[in-house]
């Protein structure tokens, strides 16, 4: 047809073009040139040899003379075909054959210092064939080869001629041999191309239909726009061009070999035989990680350590190899004028337990043992600050070990390590509550390069503490998430040409989605509302907290018994009549309880209905933390499923069981890719909601897979919604008011309880260079002065005071650390609030009311409301910090029983046992009452500095307590600033009772 490209005559020429005009490359013959047997050019590779290592082929063709190029051939093929042996560990480590050692491939030096390196890597022979025969019957349309050691093949299609990759990717499944010396995986070629005009797929690894291909695209538009495929190039040329241009030239291509591609070992058991095998990936990078890092890494080249990095990469996106390249790659990185950016990196993760995952990817990828120190719960603060003064390139460590640093090196070297004159790159795993407060304050005056604090006034030292709290010129710090709230745009996000904050790369949910690598958990979503007479059962009609209020009779609705059996009913139907069958009858779901005795409750009920109804292909596990009373029997997660906590995913993972009851649990980070249906009885919001129903995306192969939710609690419009911020972009469309800060001051001051004059000396004593017994009584003098006044409000002023103060502290801790505000009167109160929070105690009366035998519920019924099937999801990138102006601090609303009740219908809530809860902190209290290093601080420190080290034993003992309570533990354990209220309320009794002692 008149206009059409021709695959053959056209578009592989053209191709073929501009690799040898362009790019350096050899044209070499097919027919003449190839060794199908070895997957080699065998001519070519020894012209490299020659060339590169002279005197190693002289005295190797003394010993084999005519017979030298078959032997290199065939000791090259034995060895990359050999069962523990791939050709990209020979072009990486080269290959010792009869006494001597042959580089296979030179690495681009990482300076200039080395003029032979340079000459070496440029001595690399770059060449391409067409029509390549890799058995009588395939031929391939295009082969690249290295040094004539064949690394890629690539099938070609026109658009035009109405073939495309898909046509490509047939051709590969079925009509190439994966056992042909050229497919051969590991020994073979390294990855495969299906790419027509327009698209570009990718896979390392030919298994016929099996063959899995990954899109290696660019990504179309950008921001709200962004999506799968490629621009449109401005240019009239293909919108594949980046190919020939970028990823085939000699640069990328090495960049590739040696930085890059890895192969993946993974130990697999098989779920019915309980057989294990090793199985192994050649790992390629997708192209959005090859361009994350490589737009950071010239970035750094620029900025050096002046700025932050945002990275928003979607599910799905292959976030753990992301981090793994991008750490090792910042272990070598210099400047153009050859000098290291960084002396450290340092990985952290929110998680308790570090990212085991992350550390096999960073070992996997070519980096020299001692290179990486992994400073897991076993590792005290000490281990932490030697590794940061020592030689250890990566450290990878959990945040909550930064706190303790910061006093090991106030001495700038004298009492600990000297960091003044170190750079550091901070990689954040999920920036979401590890980057809060004084966590990241603690972070950044860790690594902060300020000289030391000696001979200075008050005024320098309170400058000293502002700057150190902000961004620091030798720390760069790059975050890691899928769903990036306000504070963390405004963290690590810069300002595009509107003002408004964003993401330095993005990889979108919008695209991940279009890319196949997860699923659209939204694409069929049904709810239903829950319709029920509620009514007092009492005469009386008393004024309630009404928050309180509705908490129980949530609770009440909640556990209500004919409203669980009429949801059980629907849920167990349902799932067997729709769900069951799918991927060949290993679909599972997930059920979404408000709360443990809920979670109970249903799997009671669960028992019962399948029981009662004889279905024997149907089986469901509970998983909650801790314990729970019910009917005054205890249960755990245990006694009810038959074994131990840690068995539940691994038995939910069998085909034994097919539905998981959760409260609290495994909705955040289970990766189950069979978990195909949710059912949803809990109220979820914003990034909550994201993460939860995101555990359903994950994709199946080989099965094709429908995500499904039944929702019970929530409506379509308010999930919807929570999703829309990370669907493509995300942006801070309004920043901080440094003015907002003030007006909280000026509220404060309205109280009349703090005098400026105590302030100004209570900062003259804490920032004394040695504070004597006399000194600690003056403090303890003012601040016991600051509780009398309090104590003089009536009782919801002392609530309300108590909450300006601590928004005072947390709005400054944030404020200094994206601002340039630099206000001594202002940082001088902070220290003051800071320090009398420690000290002072305002109880929280409150109007309690037991509701419970008080209300009765009937006539409930479950109605269908929606069935929502959207293919297409509205983006509404826009995300605002919240306002400090609009906090309220009014008195408790309190209505009528019968409002509450009134008002209430069709609402769902949960909160956590009391009285579990505080059993379970009092046996913490225990495990830290036993810990000697406590004892030993408790003995040698004031109670100011006792307390750092004893917040930096809380993770410990949580973690160690953690079966007590796991669900209020886990949550303490990820959010920091709760964890340090709740854990503050036993630090100065812990410390008296074992001075006592």
């Amino acid at each position: 047809m008149r206009g059409s490209i021709n695959e053959r005559y056209e578009y592989q020429q053209y191709i073929i073009q501009q690799l040898t005009e362009n790019n350096g490359y050899l044209e070499r013959d097919a027919k003449k040139d190839f060794d199908r047997l070895h997957a080699m050019d065998p001519e070519l590779l020894l012209r490299f040899l020659e060339s590169t290592q002279p005197k190693e082929i002289a005295s190797l063709r003394k010993m084999y003379g005519d017979d030298l190029q078959d032997f290199i051939v065939n000791s090259v093929n034995k060895a990359a075909t050999d069962k523990n042996g791939s050709m990209l560990d020979l072009l990486k480590h080269g290959i010792d054959i009869a006494n001597h050692h042959l580089t296979l491939f030179y690495n681009k030096p990482a300076t200039d210092f080395n003029p032979e390196l340079t000459k070496k890597y440029e001595g690399n022979i770059f060449s391409v064939m067409q029509e390549v025969n890799a058995t009588d019957d395939e031929r391939v349309d295009l082969v690249i080869f290295i040094n004539g050691i064949a690394i890629i093949s690539i099938e070609l299609k026109s658009n035009t001629q109405h073939q495309d990759y898909h046509d490509a990717i047939s051709q590969f499944r079925k009509d190439r041999d994966p056992n042909a010396r050229l497919f051969l995986f590991k020994a073979g070629c390294l990855v495969n191309f299906a790419m027509d005009l327009n698209e570009v797929y990718m896979t390392t690894k030919l298994e016929g239909e099996k063959t899995y291909f990954m899109p290696f695209n660019q990504g179309k538009g950008s921001g709200v726009d962004s999506g799968a495929g490629n621009p449109v190039p401005k240019n009239g040329d293909f919108s594949v061009s980046y190919m020939w241009n970028d990823i085939l030239t000699k640069n990328t291509l090495t960049e590739l070999i040696e930085k890059f591609i890895f192969i993946e070992t993974k130990k697999k058991t098989d779920e019915l035989t309980n057989k294990t095998e090793t199985v192994q990936r050649l790992i390629f990078p997708r192209y959005h990680q090859l361009d994350a890092i490589r737009k950071i890494l010239a970035d750094l080249k620029i900025n050096h350590t002046s700025q932050n990095y945002l990275i928003e990469h979607s599910a799905g996106s292959g976030k753990t190899n992301t981090i793994a390249w991008l750490a090792s790659r910042l272990t070598s990185l210099h400047d153009d004028e050859n000098n290291q950016i960084f002396d450290n990196i340092i990985i952290m993760t929110d998680r308790v337990v570090v990212d085991r995952q992350l550390q096999q990817a960073m070992k996997r990828i070519d980096i020299a043992d001692g290179v990486i120190q992994t400073m897991d719960d076993s590792c005290n603060s000490a281990d932490l600050e030697r590794a940061l003064a020592g030689n250890t390139k990566v450290i990878v460590t959990t945040i909550q070990k930064f706190p303790y640093v910061l006093n090991i090196i106030k001495d700038a070297g004298k009492n600990g390590p000297n960091l003044k004159n170190k750079r550091f790159a901070v990689i954040i795993d999920e920036a979401h509550s590890s980057t809060a407060g004084k966590n990241m304050m603690a972070v950044t005056q860790t690594l902060s390069a300020d000289e030391e604090k000696e001979d200075l006034d008050l005024q320098d030292m309170l400058t000293q503490e502002i700057k150190s709290s902000g961004k620091q010129p030798n720390v760069s710090m790059f975050a890691f998430t899928a769903t990036p709230k306000s504070t963390t745009l405004r963290l690590f996000g810069r300002p595009d040409k509107y003002g408004d904050y964003r993401a330095f790369h993005l990889y979108s949910m919008k695209q991940a989605i279009e890319e196949g690598f997860i699923l659209d958990v939204l694409s069929h979503y049904i709810t239903y509302k829950t319709f029920y007479k509620l009514n007092k059962n009492v005469k009386e009609d008393p004024n309630l907290n009404t928050a309180d209020a509705k908490r129980q009779i949530n609770n009440f609705i909640d556990l209500n018994d004919p409203n669980i059996q009429q949801r059980t009913q629907i849920i167990i139907e349902h799932f067997k009549n729709h769900v069951a069958k799918e991927l060949k009858g290993n679909a599972k779901a997930m059920v979404i309880t408000s709360s443990r005795k809920a979670a109970v409750k249903y799997q009671f009920a669960f028992e019962q209905y399948i029981k009662e109804h004889g279905y024997d292909d149907i089986k469901a596990l509970v998983a909650f933390s801790g314990s729970v009373k019910l009917d005054d029997k205890e249960y755990t997660e245990a006694s009810i499923n038959g074994f131990s906590e840690g068995r539940t995913p691994k038995a939910f993972n069998t085909p034994n069981y097919n539905v998981l009851i959760v409260a609290n649990k495994y909705q955040v980070g289970f990766d189950q890719p069979k978990l195909t249906a949710m059912y949803v009885i809990k109220k979820l919001r914003g990034v909550n909601a994201v993460q939860t129903l995101s555990r359903l995306n994950r994709v199946c192969p080989p099965y094709d897979k429908t995500p499904v939710v039944l929702d019970f609690a929530n409506d379509y419009k308010d999930i919807e919604e929570a999703f829309q911020p990370y669907y493509t972009t995300t942006l801070l469309a309004n920043t901080v008011n440094p003015s907002t800060i003030h007006n909280l001051d000026e509220k404060i001051d309205g109280y009349y309880i703090i005098r400026p004059l105590d302030v100004d000396d209570v900062n003259k004593l804490i920032h004394k260079k040695n504070i004597n017994f006399r000194d600690k009584q003056n403090l303890n003098f003012y601040f016991a002065k600051t509780q009398e006044e309090v104590n003089k409000l009536d009782a919801p002023d002392q609530v309300e005071f108590l909450k300006l103060l601590r928004h005072f502290c947390r709005y400054y801790e944030f404020l200094l650390q994206v601002s340039s505000l630099e206000d001594t009167e202002l940082q001088k109160k902070y220290n003051y609030i800071s320090y009398l929070l420690k000290y002072i105690n305002i109880s929280n009366p409150g109007d309690g009311y037991d509701l419970t035998g008080k209300l009765k519920a009937d006539n409930f019924i479950q109605k269908k409301s929606g069935d929502h099937e959207k293919k297409k999801h509205k983006s509404n990138p826009v995300l605002n910090l919240p306002n400090a102006e609009d906090i309220n601090f009014s008195e408790p609303t309190k209505k009528k029983l019968s409002e509450i009740i009134k008002e209430i219908n069709n609402r769902t809530g949960s909160n956590f046992d009391s009285d579990v809860t505080t059993k379970s902190l009092l046996q913490i209290k225990d495990i830290m009452m036993k810990d000697p290093h406590l004892k030993e601080s408790a003995k040698n420190n004031t109670e100011q500095d006792f307390e750092l080290a004893y917040f930096d034993k809380v993770d410990n003992a949580l973690i160690e307590g953690i079966n007590q309570n796991k669900d209020f533990f886990t949550y303490l354990l990820n959010t920091p600033e709760i964890r340090k209220d709740v854990m503050g309320i036993f630090a100065q009794e812990i410390y008296k009772a074992l001075r006592k002692e």
